[in-house]
């Protein structure tokens, strides 16, 4: 055995200080001395640790944190490894508990000084929300004209990884103008609230996909005429009017337009008439059905004929979306339509200019391929179809005059229709002339600028401030404005807009030590809305009471069960379960035909995991249905993805799974298994770190160096797992693919959308797919290798499928929810658990274990905690 100690034995002197000594117990150099210096010398330096030399500077963030993965090796059992001299139970116990006092202590001083969170701006998401809240503008969409932020511990909430620069400036810059436009009053008096309805047949979208061209013959790709129940091929062959309009408005209310095919190129219908005249409120209602379309003759029976039209055969999911042209699409609600004409209506948010377009997402998208397309929902009798008669718009729907984003900006100053001719009267009368067409009147410039720069700052400011400097401040960039030609209401939005750009709006402030009651409302409110106090919760901290813990429970419920929680659940589930890249890959176009285009089934995808934690969050389920629950939500297209019995509508519901089920949880949620696939293949590795880090809060060891990924192979001649073998056999290897691996083994029964395989799919080798696509196009991948999901764990305990792993991984249901504290307290505070935040975590799952560690009891916890409460 080595023994060289001098060096150790110096670096440890602090650590042997503090630590009693009781008889024979054996200090931290003895220890190392032992049992570690054989393979972490000067000479071995197995894995680039040499203890030998090695100082113990806490100061030093990377020393620690060798110190903290040596406690971290020796506390699970890692090492020594087994094949070395292992020590006594209470020896490896002295050892852990003589470093954890060191290491805590270390840790709280450089805490206490610091703080454990670095000061950070707001991102993208955070600011959004913000502005909207502020300004009362809740259609705003600024999100992505901000550059991407940074990452660190997975979030985009750290500090360290959300920096400014001058682009970030600029960007701001413009963003904050941007808005201060929209909150702007589009007229000088309230506009009237109309009701407009838009018929069908009077859309050039919907009626000219009517008449066949040179570029398109095809039924399918064609839109035709349907009075009630009954086809028009007079109107279809231009033999007949279009429409019977005001002529015979009850005969007009019947008419309507049909499609057989989903809103793809070159058939996307749209009521083009009609375009958002302002950004805001508005309710669409749609009258639609479903229909059933005739067969074509003899054996050309899956091409409709479009002449014969019946009652629809079932409900179809209707989705509709406002279109930025070209082809900007934002989602805005779904519903199912029935055999039955009937009224369907959206509560949304529109953008200036926007037009309305509906999508029946199960119908087929025909594409050009080797062969005719073929509708897979064709039968012998007809195919599906639907319906639209008209769509009606209310709005804009305004809550007040002027709205209260103009309000907050220009109180009630007056306004005046824009005049191009108009020149202002009187040196110190000043008009703003925006796009919007009105003009806002200053007859005290001075005094209005400055009480209007008071409010504002008030509410923009999550804290409070010296007003009256922050004022003077800003005023000066008004008179500079001012000075240079500007309008009154140009001069104040650069001074908002500056406000706005100003580090007490974009940051968050926090001092070390407790949080004042300003800051935590604002770490709350970020958290559980993921943007600004109300102002119920600024009126509590201007009162100094939301540190009481009554209070501060009754506000975490209270925010929990608001609407706005689901911005915490879809920012929170963006970065944990990384939804956010649920758009970065799509299904392969032949491997994976069945699932391509089909817009329906991923959106559904998106939505489930965003329903199933709203579901653990609201009933406090206990954190171990992370890894596997009894129910499942979805809707039809999901159940059949699952195989489960059917599911009726458009909207996700909460349904009891068979006892048979592998569903359940979020590992087996198709959006989960569709982020970590690349929409052609399917990676165990890739898959297990992801569980790994992710559910089991086990940090993944890095790639090594110079070691090319594995390529699939598609052509089905090899597996992944044989590959993985292969590979496994390098000694730097295998070690690392054991932690790695089997929980992606156990994975491998799923495809690249959640679908369940037994078989892999390949370009050519195996049996040819039998089936029609989406796209109407025939099945060209083949049934390749089967797939093995059998697997070992790195404690040696076996599992034959996923069922079997879920049930290794919840017999130790305490680490399940203490990594879902830990994910909770990055994206609540910034940083990331610190070796002395530890016992604060055990701490709150202790006091979350009578509810068997439910998933609210935890959030509630966390706040309650000392970890959220200080910086």
């Amino acid at each position: 055995m080595k023994v060289r100690l001098p060096t150790l034995l110096l670096t440890f002197s602090f650590a042997i200080s503090v630590v009693p000594r009781c008889g024979a117990r054996p200090s931290l150099a003895d220890f190392t001395g032992e049992y570690c210096l054989d393979c972490h010398d000067t000479e071995t330096k197995k894995s680039g640790l040499d203890l030998s030399t090695l100082k113990f500077d806490p100061t030093d963030p990377t020393n620690f944190a060798l110190w903290v993965k040596v406690h971290d090796r020796v506390n699970a059992g890692e090492m020594p490894p087994k094949k070395e001299p292992r020590p006594e139970e209470k020896d490896k116990s002295t050892f852990i508990k003589s470093l954890t006092t060191v290491l805590d202590s270390a840790d709280e001083k450089r805490i206490a000084k610091e703080g454990r969170a670095t000061q950070r701006r707001l991102n993208r998401y955070e600011y959004e929300n913000t502005m909207r809240d502020l300004l009362h503008i809740p259609w705003l969409q600024v999100r992505d004209s901000l550059p991407e932020d940074g990452e660190r511990f997975r979030y985009n909430k750290v500090g360290d990884a959300l920096d400014i620069s001058h682009v970030q400036m600029m960007r701001y810059l413009n963003a904050a103008d941007f808005a201060l436009h929209q909150a702007l009053a589009p007229y000088p008096e309230r506009p009237p609230t109309t009701v407009r309805r838009y018929y069908t047949r009077e859309q050039g979208s919907f009626t000219g996909p009517m008449t066949f061209t040179v570029f398109n013959n095809a039924p399918e790709r064609a839109t035709f005429p349907v009075l009630g129940f009954e086809g028009q091929p007079d109107v279809r062959r231009k033999k007949a009017p279009i429409t019977a309009g005001t002529n015979n408005p009850a005969l007009r209310e019947l008419e309507g337009v049909g499609v057989v095919a989903s809103a793809y190129e070159p058939i996307e219908p749209k009521w083009n008439q009609f375009r958002a005249p302002i950004a805001g409120h508005y309710k669409l209602r749609f009258m639609a059905y479903s229909v059933w379309v005739g067969p074509g003759e003899g054996d050309k029976w899956y091409i409709p004929d479009l002449d014969h039209i019946s009652k629809g055969h079932r409900d179809e999911p209707i989705t509709i979306t406002a279109e930025t042209p070209p082809r900007l699409l934002r989602h805005l609600g779904d519903f199912d339509i029935t055999p039955e004409p009937s009224v369907h209506e959206l509560d949304v948010q529109l953008l200036a200019g926007e037009l309305i377009r509906p999508d029946a997402g199960r119908l087929f998208r025909s594409r050009p391929g080797p062969s005719r397309w073929h509708n897979p929902l064709a039968e012998k009798d007809g195919q599906p179809g639907v319906v639209f008669r008209w769509m009606e718009v209310e709005g804009p729907i305004f809550d007040q005059w002027p709205p209260a984003g103009h309000q907050l900006m220009f109180g009630d100053l007056p306004m005046e229709a824009r005049d191009a001719g108009d020149q202002p009267q009187g040196k110190r009368r000043h008009r703003f002339q925006p796009a919007s067409g009105v003009d806002v009147i200053s007859k005290n410039p001075d005094e209005d600028a400055a009480r209007l720069l008071k409010n504002f700052i008030h509410h923009a400011y999550r804290r409070p401030v010296n007003e009256r400097a922050e004022v003077k401040r800003f005023l000066r960039v008004f008179h500079s404005a001012e000075d240079k030609g500007n309008t009154f209401a140009d001069s104040m939005i650069a001074a908002y807009t500056a406000v706005l750009c100003s580090p007490d709006f974009l940051c968050l402030k926090e001092e070390p030590g407790r949080l004042e009651d300003h800051a935590l409302a604002s770490r709350l409110s970020y958290f559980l809305w993921n943007s600004p106090p109300d102002d119920e919760l600024r009126q509590l901290a201007d009162d100094h009471q939301l540190h009481r813990p009554e209070i501060l429970m009754a506000q975490t419920d209270r925010m929990l069960d608001d609407p706005k929680a689901q911005r915490f659940v879809e920012a929170f589930l963006d970065y944990w379960l990384d939804l956010r890249k649920m758009q970065a890959t799509a299904p392969d176009a032949e491997l994976y035909s069945d699932y391509y285009l089909d817009d329906l089934l991923t959106e559904s995808a998106t939505d489930e995991p965003r329903a199933f934690f709203t579901e653990l969050m609201k009933n406090d389920l206990p954190s171990r249905n992370i890894v596997s629950s009894d129910f499942a939500m979805v809707n039809e297209r999901l159940a059949a993805l699952y195989d489960l019995p059917p599911v009726q509508g458009v909207a996700l519901k909460k349904i009891k799974l068979p006892a048979d089920s592998v569903r359940g949880g979020f590992l087996t949620q198709a959006a989960v298994l569709k982020v970590t696939a690349n929409g052609t293949t399917t990676s165990p590795v890739l898959r297990g770190a992801w569980v790994m880090e992710r559910i089991l809060g086990k940090k993944p060891p890095p790639p090594p160096p110079n070691v090319p990924a594995l390529e699939p192979d598609i052509r089905g001649a090899t597996t992944i797992r044989e590959q993985l073998e292969k590979h496994r056999t390098q000694k730097t290897c295998k070690a690392c693919h054991a932690k790695i691996d089997p929980a992606g083994f156990a994975l491998e029964s799923f495809d690249v959308m959640g679908g369940w395989r037994e078989r892999y799919r390949s370009e050519s080798k195996g049996e040819l797919a039998q089936g029609i696509a989406k796209s109407g196009q025939k099945f060209t991948f083949h049934y390749g290798p089967p797939v093995d999901a059998t697997g070992e764990l790195p404690d040696g305990r076996k599992f034959n499928n996923v069922e079997d792993l879920k049930k290794l991984l919840l017999a130790d249901d305490r680490q399940i929810a203490r990594n879902f504290a830990n994910q909770l307290t990055v994206y609540a505070t910034g940083a990331p658990v610190g070796f002395a935040d530890r016992k604060e975590i055990e701490q709150v799952l202790d006091r979350a274990s009578s509810s068997h560690y439910g998933v609210r009891s935890i959030i509630r916890e966390l706040v309650r905690s000392p970890l959220f409460q200080e910086k």
